[in-house]
């Protein structure tokens, strides 16, 4: 499994490489060219002139949505964000779908002497309605149940009669916050290439350089972004839609059977659905939209379960779907299911923890058992090089990067294992929480003493897990320094105090307090 991964990095590294040194950029593999106006006029500009004069049938109408779940912190930004795009006012239809239920968000309750009754309100459909009187064109949507959470709401959102005008679908998740000229850049895509069904943008980080974990995680995205999704997008016009930041040709969606919350990856799932109708996908990665990574590391972990137990979920329910498809070529579908599902989302997790935190420390405990150097160094550190090779600023954080990841795969190897055997857990779906601006303004009183009361329960900062995996290793550590020969006790001893750093609560940022 080792060589099996080290392998697949090392073809998308040789890919990339001749993507940069060639300049195969997408705008040179497809035909783009800019939106004109009736009277000649680049529709890129960012002066309000030109979006007014853009009122012609050649801007397409684009339905942009915008899922939202207690989004207290980020909900203002990211309606303001998508209210600045800069396209025609009457091409442009901006749907919130609202499933709030927490009360903070939910209801507003003006104060007596103003009002002679209780105004009861969304706080949402108050920032809808803000921007409706400035000439939006924004509709506040909800409904009365969650079923299938995201997808749930993006499928409910697209029955509404004013969705069948719309030519496009645009996705930004409650944090995300694309530049005014976002549409300028992804919809000549598709008007210029009709099979071409998806463009994906890159997710740029407001808060990468928060705290160490953080940095950490941008490590491992960048790679995804800069080599994975590149790669696909070069190689088989196949990859992942990452759930936002990315416009859908809505002819291809519903072709593909529409969203789907049969698992908790309703992108991928509709990403594979599209690909296996013969739809292409375009990733863009000089389109960049901020957007916020998990601070927390509660909120990390629910993220990383979600993300690895709905892949190997997903790959169980349509492994035979792929191989009977007859519209897509023999070496997509191996691309689809080697080395998109079984290297990636199934062999990455489960060889990371069963080889670095189970294998390597039991046999210290069994000296007739001999790890290969090439198997237990050069492998790895090779893997390791390929996977930061794209992040150069943080190279300095390597050695965190490499123990915190191995962590952090326990529980993403047990997310693959609940979602291909289909267990209790299997569709737990838990909103990845957002700060927003919350932890920026907290910053002004970090100087402060902290409050007994403000420190979060024991039982919130203890992971059991993480303490037990620690302590097991820390105990083979031990036996190698006693009777080992090899120095595994050097990454042991490193291994067993980033598990126990992790259990005991100190990784991430504090939520500070509302």
């Amino acid at each position: 499994m080792s060589i099996m991964l080290f392998t697949e990095r090392l073809y998308m590294s040789l890919i990339i490489l001749y993507v940069k040194l060639f300049g195969r950029k997408p705008e040179k593999r497809y035909k783009w060219k800019p939106i004109t106006d009736v009277d000649g006029n680049n529709g890129g500009g960012d002066s309000s002139s030109d979006v007014e004069k853009g009122t012609s049938s050649d801007y397409p109408m684009v339905l942009v949505q915008i899922p939202m779940y207690n989004e207290k912190e980020v909900y203002k930004m990211s309606i303001g964000a998508a209210c600045g795009l800069s396209w025609p006012p009457d091409r442009i239809i901006i749907q919130v779908l609202d499933d709030s239920t927490d009360p903070i968000v939910k209801v507003f309750i003006s104060p007596m002497f103003m009002y002679p009754k209780h105004f009861i309100e969304d706080l949402v459909q108050i920032e809808c309605q803000k921007w409706a009187d400035e000439g939006i064109n924004i509709k506040y949507e909800i409904r009365d149940n969650r079923n299938g959470y995201k997808a749930g709401a993006l499928k409910e959102g697209f029955k509404c009669s004013y969705v069948e005008a719309c030519d496009f679908v645009t996705i930004f998740d409650a944090d995300f916050q694309p530049d005014p000229d976002f549409l300028h850049k992804t919809i000549p895509y598709f008007i210029h290439n009709p099979e071409i069904g998806l463009v994906q943008a890159r997710w740029e980080f407001t808060n990468a350089r928060e705290c160490i974990m953080t940095r950490i995680q941008q490590v491992s995205l960048n790679f995804h972004f800069k080599v994975e999704q590149e790669v696909g997008s070069f190689t088989y016009a196949f990859f992942g839609f990452n759930g936002t930041a990315g416009v859908w040709r809505i002819a291809a969606i519903n072709e593909a059977g529409g969203w789907n919350g049969r698992t908790t990856v309703e992108d991928m799932d509709l990403s594979v659905r599209a690909s296996l109708k013969g739809w292409k996908f375009v990733y863009v990665s000089d389109i960049r939209v901020k957007c916020e990574l998990p601070s927390t590391f509660k909120a990390f972990r629910y993220q990383q379960h979600r993300w690895s137990c709905g892949p190997a979920n997903l790959f169980r329910k349509m492994f035979m779907e792929i191989i009977r498809s007859e519209k897509v070529s023999l070496w997509k579908k191996i691309h689809v299911i080697y080395s998109f599902f079984l290297v990636r989302k199934i062999i990455a997790h489960i060889v990371t923890f069963s080889f670095y935190c189970v294998i390597i420390p039991t046999c210290v405990l069994f000296p007739e058992v001999v790890i290969p150097k090439w198997g237990a160094v050069y492998i790895p550190s090779a893997i390791t090089i390929l996977n930061a090779v794209e992040t150069p600023r943080s190279i300095h954080l390597l050695v965190y990067w490499i123990l915190f990841e191995t962590v952090m795969a326990m529980h993403r190897s047990k997310g693959t294992v609940i979602g291909l055997l289909e267990t209790d857990r299997v569709n737990e779906w838990v909103v990845t929480e957002k700060l927003g601006d919350a932890l920026l303004k907290s910053k002004s009183s970090d100087n402060l003493p902290i409050k007994p009361s403000e420190k979060p329960p024991l039982l919130e900062r203890i992971y059991l897990m993480e303490l037990f995996m620690g302590g097991y290793i820390f105990l083979c550590g031990c036996y190698d320094v006693a009777f080992g020969k090899n120095w595994f006790f050097i990454y042991l001893y490193a291994q067993a105090m980033a598990y126990f750093i992790t259990g005991l609560g100190y990784v991430g940022t504090r939520k500070p307090n509302s």
